[in-house]
């Protein structure tokens, strides 16, 4: 095991000083590691916007958050379905209306073990769709803003990343064959972590050293994520392994995320979460990335077909 630059307890939230003036903008927090993430940063007095696609669970998700921390908290949610290319155009031009600066974009919202192939109103694949083109897209339009800001992209990729087929489909990126729900979110997940390394390329290429973009996952935790998509059996399994110790609480989750948004210095080549057996639990810190997630030709393709599927093309 390779040392641990934070020391053996790894990063944790007690190394985040005041967030005063701050933003930050989180996408997915009614429950789970979003909720945790949006809920320690409040904590040290950051200002959180949260983007939801339940309008009536993100309100609750405020009230929660204020009977916890009481009113003075500097929170609030803009409605966007990350399934919808519209609904995050439309979202994005609010954030951009209305924030004034952002610290870091954290996209921590998901989907997960989608039981048979069902696409999104734009024609793609939900998971790919929801994981991948939906936070491409969200990231390109709040871009200006972020490199204004001097800000930073954080994306909540997952170990699943190496659970399928280690490559994009690019030949039926919708699987209309062979649709496997582990196998499809494996390359959504993919997807999400190959564009932050691009991303990163080109920014360098561009001279753009103030805006920091970083990868990371959240290991094994306790959240909803399967619960609520994962077909039957798969959902069983999981609530019977929730209750083992190979799975850590969604607060611990959490960490990953809030370390890329706020440690200072942070190496944008790693990627980063819990260091244990199977990088399931344990210290957070820098992981081990498989190769096939830096595969120069397959991240450049992926760019360009992202681009031109979700009609939009970065200005970099």
């Amino acid at each position: 095991m390779e040392k641990n630059q934070f020391g053996k307890q790894g990063w944790t939230p007690d190394r985040i000083s005041s967030l005063k003036g701050k933003t930050y903008v989180i996408t997915g927090t009614t429950s789970g590691t979003g909720f945790e993430a949006a809920k320690i940063l409040l904590s040290k007095g950051a200002k959180v916007v949260m983007l939801n696609r339940n309008n009536n669970k993100a309100q609750n998700t405020i009230d929660t958050l204020k009977q916890q921390l009481g009113n003075t908290i500097h929170v609030s949610n803009i409605q966007m379905d990350l399934a919808e290319l519209a609904s995050v155009k439309k979202a994005a031009a609010v954030v951009n209306q209305t924030i004034p600066h952002i610290d870091a974009l954290i996209c921590n919202a998901a989907i997960a073990q989608v039981p048979k192939q069902t696409l999104t109103v734009d024609g793609f694949e939900s998971q790919l769709g929801v994981n991948h083109y939906g936070n491409f897209l969200l990231q390109g339009l709040l871009f200006p803003l972020i490199e204004k800001s001097n800000g930073r992209i954080v994306t909540v990729g997952s170990e699943g990343y190496k659970m399928g087929i280690k490559a994009i489909k690019f030949n039926d990126i919708n699987w209309d064959k062979d649709y496997n729900p582990n196998t499809v979110y494996s390359q959504s997940k993919l997807a999400q972590i190959m564009s932050v390394y691009q991303l990163q390329d080109k920014l360098k290429k561009a001279g753009k050293t103030n805006v920091k973009v970083y990868a990371c996952h959240p290991g094994a935790s306790r959240t909803s994520l399967i619960k609520t998509s994962g077909s039957l059996i798969t959902r069983f399994i999981w609530q019977i392994m929730k209750l083992s110790p190979f799975v850590q609480s969604a607060k611990k989750g959490a960490y990953p995320e809030l370390m890329c948004a706020t440690e200072s210095n942070l190496d944008q080549k790693g990627y980063y979460g819990p260091t244990g057996r199977n990088y399931w639990t344990g210290p957070v810190g820098a992981c081990k990335l498989q190769p096939h997630a830096k595969d120069k030709t397959v991240m450049e393709k992926l760019w360009e077909v992202s681009e031109q599927a979700v009609n939009f093309n970065w200005k970099i």
